[in-house]
């Protein structure tokens, strides 16, 4: 009976793992608009469009279920595992079956929940619930011209994709799908989460400091 509820629990851990995979994309794609060399004008409807919209409202809802599902499942594994292994033990820097991403998935995961914190108080909740009303592109603009957020944003981006390089392919492995003509592609896949996702998210602080400082 433990061992179907520890499968069950990293079944569904893998599926809100992958969920907020998507999430990461949908969320890109929004934050590309902040490029647009219009003054922040599309940036700003789309903002104003995600904040009124009824159904992203329920998505918002969610969304936040998946991420809190993700963190308790998390957090309930990692004590099943170390109560698994009371004694510590030693692991050789080379042994495959335990990387560096996958022994401290639990320290990265932490590290990015402090990020989530912070960034939802910098920008959704003075987007949203601020004492005076605030424009979303300004909003953006004033947290990416200072070097210290723009370092900390950087690090936690570079955390996630740590998180994430082991993340994203051990969750296929949870959902069962291992087959080796499909291992190329899962980590085709895995490396678009864990490389490509987050290089493009530090595009977007850099591109504001650079303007900042330089432009």
């Amino acid at each position: 009976m433990n061992n179907l509820s520890c499968v069950l629990k990293k079944w569904v851990m893998a599926l809100s793992g992958l969920f907020l995979c998507s999430f990461l994309v949908v969320h890109l794609s929004g934050n590309l608009f902040l490029l647009n060399p219009d003054g922040g004008a599309l940036f700003n409807q789309y903002a104003n469009f995600m904040s009124t919209n009824l159904w992203i409202r329920v998505t918002e809802i969610i969304l936040a279920l998946g991420f809190v599902v993700h963190i308790v499942l998390g957090m309930l594994l990692a004590r099943q595992a170390n109560q698994s292994r009371p004694v510590a033990y030693a692991v050789s820097p080379g042994n495959e079956t335990s990387s560096f991403a996958s022994r401290y998935m639990w320290l990265t995961g932490a590290f990015v929940l402090f990020f989530l914190v912070v960034h939802l108080k910098t920008f959704f909740y003075t987007m949203r619930f601020g004492d005076v009303p605030h424009v979303p592109y300004e909003v953006v603009k004033a947290a990416f011209e200072s070097p210290i957020y723009v370092i900390f944003y950087l690090i936690s981006f570079f955390v996630l994709g740590w998180h994430l390089r082991h993340g994203v392919t051990s969750s296929f492995q949870s959902l069962g799908i291992r087959h080796p003509k499909l291992k190329p592609w899962i980590h085709i896949f895995g490396g678009l989460f864990w490389f490509v996702i987050p290089l493009a998210y530090s595009v977007i602080p850099l591109y504001f400091l650079y303007f900042h400082m330089w432009g």
